[in-house]
């Protein structure tokens, strides 16, 4: 490595995003240093939107291994998808592959001198070597950095609920994540049902496989979805929007002995009413942020038998220099997964 600089992205006031010049961060004993070729966008947008000042970006990426200060899990030359957070890496729920569930994250800036390297949005970035999952060469970067959050949330939600083949799927929200969960859906041989008022991602999970897409605004949409199953309800069910309304579609349209995944984030208040929601329909109600490690090499799986459908997924990439553009397409939500290419 002979480079000292680095392009990396700041958000500077409302709807005003930029790129600044940074100093390359070093690794340090089992973290190394990232070439990123890939880093997809997520939530970031909300902050260009609400104006709030950030200077570290991100947290989806993949990119080559370029430096390394010890032998280790990775070398040089290693392609790899990056997974979110700085866990400890030594607690249970690490231990165990729940590390997105830490509570003793790593204090980047204390442990590495500076807090340089901890963005996805940048050319460089430094990561433990065991929060690394190898790209096959036959995937790319792009399809590759889909491992994160693209089809990440739904596939450990699935996971979690259990679906199988033959049975019938709820995804409420059909953006970026929940367009995720209709490839993961299709995977597993599951029938989609979405709910979706905006109409390029109407359009977009019809492309994607889903075979039945209600608006939330119509009436009766509980009963609509029901009447689609037979009268019986869907067997799984998993909100990807964050709202209130949604999470009650979902409990409303569960078939009895259901399962249900919160997987959108939320303030708003659910109305949970324990006896008609929970007990009488003995319905499970789960929380889901990402998937267990040990499903790492499985996620890959998934994306190299997938590539036409993540190719319809991934609907723009910009150049780091055009930051500004990719967050504007991204809140105009005429779009699925945007991909920012660092070294374009």
């Amino acid at each position: 490595m002979s480079d000292s600089f680095m392009k990396r992205v700041v958000i500077i006031g409302k709807n005003h995003g930029a790129v600044v010049d940074a100093a390359v961060p070093k690794p340090k004993e089992n973290w190394v240093l990232i070439k990123i070729h890939a880093a997809p966008l997520c939530t970031e947008y909300k902050g260009f939107v609400a104006g709030q000042k950030a200077d570290y970006l991100g947290h989806e990426a993949s990119g080559e291994v370029v430096e390394v200060a010890q032998p280790g899990r990775v070398k040089p030359g290693d392609r790899v998808a990056v997974m979110p957070g700085y866990p400890c890496g030594g607690c249970k729920l690490c231990r165990s592959g729940d590390y997105i569930h830490c509570e003793n994250e790593i204090d980047f800036a204390a442990f590495t001198g500076s807090n340089e390297g901890k963005a996805t949005l940048a050319q460089y970035m430094l990561k433990p070597d065991w929060m690394l999952t190898p790209i096959p060469d036959h995937i790319s970067y792009e399809h590759g950095a889909m491992a994160c959050c693209g089809l990440g949330p739904t596939y450990g939600a699935f996971e979690r609920l259990g679906v199988r083949g033959g049975e019938t799927v709820l995804i409420t929200g059909m953006g970026p994540v929940g367009l995720g969960g209709v490839i993961c859906a299709n995977y597993l041989g599951a029938q989609v049902i979405g709910v979706e008022t905006h109409p390029y991602r109407i359009d977009k999970a019809k492309e994607l496989g889903a075979k039945y897409i209600i608006n939330p605004e119509e009436e009766n949409v509980p009963e609509k979805i029901t009447d689609l199953t037979g009268g019986t309800g869907v067997d799984k069910a998993i909100d990807c929007s964050g709202s209130p309304i949604a999470h009650r579609i979902c409990i409303e349209a569960l078939r009895r002995r259901g399962s249900l995944a919160f997987v959108g984030e939320s303030t708003g208040n659910t109305r949970l009413i324990v006896s008609p929601d929970m007990i009488r329909k003995g319905i499970v109600l789960k929380g889901s942020w990402h998937y267990n490690m040990k499903g790492a090499l499985d996620m890959m799986g998934i994306i190299a038998k997938n590539g036409p459908q993540i190719n319809h997924l991934i609907t723009h990439q910009f150049s780091i220099e055009q930051i500004q553009d990719a967050w504007e397409t991204q809140v105009s939500g005429q779009c699925a997964k945007v991909v920012i290419r660092p070294w374009k």
